[in-house]
Formats: C-alpha cells, sequence, structure tokens
C-alpha cells in the first residue's frame, strides 16, 4: 500500500512515525515533509497548497490514500480534487472545511444549533466594529475571520487598545486577508481544554484530551502562537466534563453539520474553554492540533491506517479504539523572534543524542548537506511519555537539554500545575 502524506510540520512528522509503524505499507510520501520526516518517509518537494501538482504525484505513483495534515489544502478543497479524480483522501472536503476556515460561519452555526459560545458578533467594516466593541465589556476578543496560521486572535484590554488592533487588523493587514472581516467576541474566562474526534459522517468518537499552551512566554505571556506545547491528558478536564461536551458540543456540532448537508469525514477540533457555566466552543479546527497531535499519536493503541479507512468508508463504529494510560508533555522549541521576526539556518546540535525516553518530532527544519537546520517558526518538538504529566515532564524537558541551536526559545512551564 502507497500512503502519501500532505505537509511538513510536526503534526506531519508525527503522523508519519505512527503510521510507518503499520506493516502494510510499501511506501510512505510525505510532501513535503522536512528533515525528520525523511527517516520515516521520503520526502517529495510539493507544497501542501500545490493542488494540482499533489494530484499529478498521486495518479503518476498509484497512492492508495493521502493524508492531509494541513488546513490550507483542505480549505482549498484538495479532498474535492481527490475523490473527484477517484483517488481516497483523508481529510474534509471544502464545505465542511469552513469550520475552521471562516470564523463567521463557524459562529453562526453555533448560534443556529445551540452550541455553546462566546457572545458574538461578525464585521466587515471598522467604523460599524468600533460602533459594536462595547457591547461586549474588556476585556474583549478580536479574530480574523479566515485562516492565520494559528495566530489570528488577539485580546484588547481596554477601548483604546481594541480600536488600534481593529484598525491594524483590518485596514492594516496585520493578519493579511484573514482580516478583511473579524469576529468580535466576549472573553471567555476559565481553563482551556482541546479534544478532538474522528468523525465518519455518521458518528463522531472523541479522542484522549489534551491541553495546548499558546502564548509565547512562561506564565501565559507574550503573543498567540501555533502553539508552544501540550500535554495530554488536560490538567483540568474530568469525566464529568466529557459526558457533558460529548452530548452538548460534539454531537450537537455533527447534528448541525448534518442538517446543513455538510458531509463531514476527517478529523474535528474542539477549542474549549471550561467556563463557570460549563464548556464552551472557542474554536473549531477541521485537522489534527499542531501540537496537540504530538501527544495524542504516542497514547493511540489503535493502528491509525486502520481508523483513517474506518472513517472514509463510514464504519467507525465497528473499531474499539484504544488509547494508553500513560500521559506526554510535549515542548516545543522555537526561533527567536517566533511569532514575529526570526532568523533561519542554524545547525541543530544533539539530535544523535537523545534516548529512548524521548521522541523528537521535527516541525521547521532541513537538511543541509550532513547537517540538520532551522527552516521555521517552530523548529522542534520533542515529546515524552510517562505515568503522569508530572513524570512525563520532567523526562521532557531532561531530553531537551541535549539538543541546542543558535537562538533557541522554548517555554519552561509546559504541564506545570501551578502555573496551568
Amino acid at each position: 500500500m502507497k500512503i502519501l502524506i500532505v505537509g511538513g510540520g510536526g503534526r506531519e512528522h508525527a503522523l508519519a512515525w505512527k503510521l510507518a509503524q503499520n506493516g502494510s505499507i510499501d511506501k510512505l510520501y510525505c510532501a513535503p515533509g522536512n528533515a525528520g520526516i525523511k527517516n520515516v518517509a521520503e520526502c517529495i518537494p510539493i507544497k501542501a497548497e500545490d493542488l494540482d501538482g499533489l494530484l499529478q504525484f498521486a495518479k503518476s505513483n498509484k497512492i492508495d490514500l493521502t493524508i492531509v495534515g494541513p488546513e490550507v489544502p483542505l480549505s482549498l478543497g484538495i479532498a474535492d480534487l481527490f475523490e473527484a479524480n477517484g483517488l481516497r483522501i483523508f481529510g474534509v472536503n471544502k464545505k465542511a472545511a469552513e469550520l475552521e476556515s471562516s470564523k463567521a460561519f463557524s459562529k453562526e452555526l453555533m448560534e443556529r444549533y445551540d452550541i455553546p459560545t462566546a457572545r458574538h458578533c461578525t464585521y466587515s467594516d471598522i467604523s460599524h466594529a468600533i460602533n459594536g466593541i462595547d457591547a461586549f465589556g474588556f476585556p474583549v476578543v478580536i479574530k480574523a475571520d479566515g485562516l492565520a496560521g494559528g495566530k489570528g486572535v488577539v485580546i484588547a484590554h481596554d477601548r483604546a487598545e481594541a480600536i488600534i488592533e481593529l484598525a491594524q487588523i483590518m485596514n492594516d493587514g496585520k493578519f493579511g486577508q484573514a482580516g478583511r472581516k473579524i469576529v468580535i467576541e466576549e472573553f471567555l474566562e476559565g481553563k482551556e481544554v482541546s479534544v478532538l474526534a474522528f468523525v465518519d459522517g455518521n458518528i463522531a468518537v472523541p479522542m484522549v484530551d489534551a491541553q495546548d499552551y499558546k502564548k509565547a512566554f512562561n506564565n501565559d505571556k507574550g503573543l498567540n502562537t501555533g502553539g508552544m506545547g501540550a500535554i495530554s491528558p488536560s490538567l483540568h478536564y474530568s469525566s464529568e466534563h466529557a459526558c457533558l461536551v460529548k452530548e452538548s458540543i460534539i454531537d450537537r456540532t455533527l447534528a448541525a453539520l448534518k442538517a446543513e448537508g455538510i458531509v463531514y469525514k476527517g478529523i474535528l477540533y474542539f477549542g474549549l474553554m471550561l467556563t463557570k457555566l460549563g464548556p464552551k466552543v472557542i474554536e473549531y479546527n477541521c485537522r489534527f492540533g499542531d501540537p496537540e497531535a504530538e501527544v495524542v499519536l504516542p497514547r493511540l493503541e489503535t493502528d491509525l491506517l486502520e481508523i483513517m479507512k474506518a472513517v472514509i468508508d463510514g464504519r467507525l463504529g465497528e473499531l474499539e479504539i484504544k488509547w494508553k494510560d500513560e500521559s506526554a508533555v510535549c515542548v516545543v522549541m522555537a526561533s527567536g523572534g517566533y511569532p514575529e521576526a526570526y532568523n533561519t539556518g542554524y545547525e541543530i546540535f544533539g539530535l544523535d543524542e537523545t534516548d529512548e525516553n524521548m521522541l523528537v518530532f521535527h516541525a521547521g527544519t532541513k537538511a543541509e548537506g550532513s547537517s540538520v537546520v532551522t527552516a521555521g517558526g517552530r523548529v522542534l518538538v520533542p515529546v515524552a511519555l510517562g505515568t503522569s504529566v508530572d513524570e512525563a515532564r520532567s523526562k521532557v524537558y531532561n531530553g531537551i537539554k541535549k539538543l541546542n541551536f543558535n537562538n533557541m526559545h522554548y517555554r519552561e512551564d509546559i504541564g506545570k500545575r501551578m502555573n496551568s
């Protein structure tokens, strides 16, 4: 069997690592991949957004299954294109991907079907947005409607700050085209948790929960990033939360999609806030989270390929999906300056010195001769398993000491209970 993974970050390395454990896969490709992925798959120099290039590669190499990692190709309709050409693909169709590619669309869906979320309003005109900002109180959340690499959210603490942010987003293009339309919503207080689910169009099966750390610096300070680390399970998510989320959010979302005539097959990610009034949806994603994938997939016992085939064929209910009892912690090692300006091309040292207590997924790396160098904002994602979050945390932070590159930056408090 020939498999193609689309993407080239830490999530895709985790997917490739997990899929490589299946003995029925004869050939594993990744486009474009990275310096770590090439150890488990053949990397193909085709960008994830080059749908025609990916299609031609899949056809000419007789790919049996394509698996899409990032959100952009999904929002561009890669699943629709491949299916129209008779190719099997794991990833949601373009209409379903609007849950992530348009904050306004997802908010309207939640409002229409009584799915718990923050009060909100959508604006395309800055003067209307300024006039409406006071209705939500302060602090207030401002989100770019479109895709912004996980960084299209700002929190304004007063009216003056909100007006500056609105001008930067809507007039100055802070988030590019993604910010032409914005969503303003009330600030929710509570603990954040990420819950992903496999969805086969009929049922949704939740995975083990995770907790993502978005801010760039310790103690949740600094700018939002694509994620600076994650743990699984969350420190705050109880079995009572899980039952409530399954009934009032996961199943209700699937019912809403069906009512809208949207066939949803793939991964559905729920970014949740555990508020005093119960769990509420912050956002949907339509693929594995990153870095959540790096802590969830190492805990998966059931064969991932078999799950993906069951999702595509609408028989997810026939599988019993099993998970390890162990906890997982990952820490993102980033380029200094991320998520703003940063330099790349620095050699990475210590990759051959890590032991079996830690996996190292590559996020933004490339090979240069016999060396591996930095090639992105998020560079490496080491992850460790343990009998508890505390044990896994200790393992991963001890392992990090062996890794080094110029201007390296990472948070020191991932999974630390007093700051979680």
